[in-house]
């Protein structure tokens, strides 16, 4: 585990996205989302990857949107909610850098997701975002760190990444 690349993971509106940005913002480091690395990459939206082309062709494009940011330090990732699913993903990520969990609640995250939002297709179905919110929870505690994402600021949740790297460094 090195602790000069964060990878941020978690369910699909979780807030990974804006904590990244706070944390590339706080750190000085680069910001990479990997959703939209997989989209430059592959010259269209998830979306519409996931549509025309399946799930999966979208997870090995993302296993390779993965790898392409190894060489990448001082970098926050932030990785689609899949992405931890893996396991080499996973353990790619736990062996290149540290690996946050934002735990949320599935409420929360069913309060910050828009009904229709086409970006998110595993989120079209309501009651199928809630099975896979269930079963993806017991491969996101394997994350190195728990963030208790569920009522803490974006602020909030900096300071307790800095504070966790700066006591590694310290040691």
């Amino acid at each position: 585990m090195r602790a000069d690349k964060i990878y941020l993971v978690g369910f699909m509106g979780a807030g990974k996205t804006t904590l990244a940005v706070a944390l590339g913002t706080k750190l000085h480091w680069r910001v990479e989302d990997l959703d939209a690395v997989i989209e430059r990459r592959e010259g269209a939206r998830v979306a519409d990857i996931f549509g025309s082309q399946g799930e999966a062709h979208f997870r090995a494009a993302e296993e390779a949107a993965l790898r392409s940011l190894l060489p990448a330090r001082q970098v926050v990732v932030a990785t689609g909610g899949g992405a931890f699913m893996a396991a080499e993903n996973r353990s790619l990520m736990n062996r290149d850098g540290v690996c946050f969990w934002l735990d949320v609640s599935l409420t929360r995250v069913t309060t910050r997701l828009r009904v229709g939002d086409d970006r998110r297709p595993l989120a079209a179905d309501r009651a199928a975002m809630e099975r896979l919110f269930h079963a993806r929870q017991s491969t996101y505690r394997k994350a190195r760190v728990r963030l208790d994402a569920e009522h803490a600021t974006t602020s909030q949740l900096v300071k307790q990444v800095v504070a966790w790297l700066d006591e590694r460094q310290a040691s």
